[in-house]
């Protein structure tokens, strides 16, 4: 005859209970420090991509800052636009209102970037002939890193650590 231990002797009862019983302790650790590892890792590359991404579409809105100004100018036939903002606007069409671009970027700030618009002297003839634009990460390293200008020529150039200018290196 066996002799088992009345103690050690496994109920139904307790077989239920020790099956419902759910993770230990050290068990919901180990996902824990794994869940934080994975966001260790994809977290910088997420800040990566958001970078990337504004700094294209600052490249993208000079561009269109570029188009609207030439429509501006044969559309208007006094120049460029004396500020950003009369590319923009609503209500009628006007020098002040042309519509060209979206209220946000014509209001200087758009996608962690910050647009500094900057006209050049009215010429004898009645008319602005030269344009200079700036686009500045709003928080460096962070919404941004290149820095970005543009003139008439519409050549767009960058700098990766200063305010870009006109002898910085063009955009391939």
């Amino acid at each position: 005859m066996s002799h088992q231990n009345p103690r050690a002797r496994v109920t139904p009862r307790k077989a239920r209970r020790n099956c419902l019983a759910g993770f230990s302790l050290i068990e919901l650790l180990i996902v824990v420090a794994i869940i934080l590892i994975i966001a260790a890792i994809a977290l910088p590359n997420l800040m990566r991509s958001r970078i990337a991404a504004n700094e294209t579409t600052a490249i993208a809105n000079l561009r269109t800052i570029s188009t609207a100004n030439v429509i501006y100018t044969t559309q208007w036939g006094i120049g460029y636009a004396a500020q950003l903002a009369d590319l923009g606007g609503s209500g009628a069409i006007s020098p002040t209102s042309a519509q060209l671009l979206d209220p946000i970027l014509a209001g200087s700030t758009k996608n962690g970037y910050t647009y500094t618009y900057v006209a050049g002297p009215v010429s004898p003839g009645g008319t602005i002939d030269t344009y200079s634009i700036n686009v500045d990460p709003q928080n460096p390293g962070t919404s941004g890193q290149r820095y970005f200008f543009m003139n008439e020529s519409g050549v767009i150039r960058q700098n990766a650590t200063a305010v870009a200018t006109v002898s910085d290196m063009p955009i391939q």
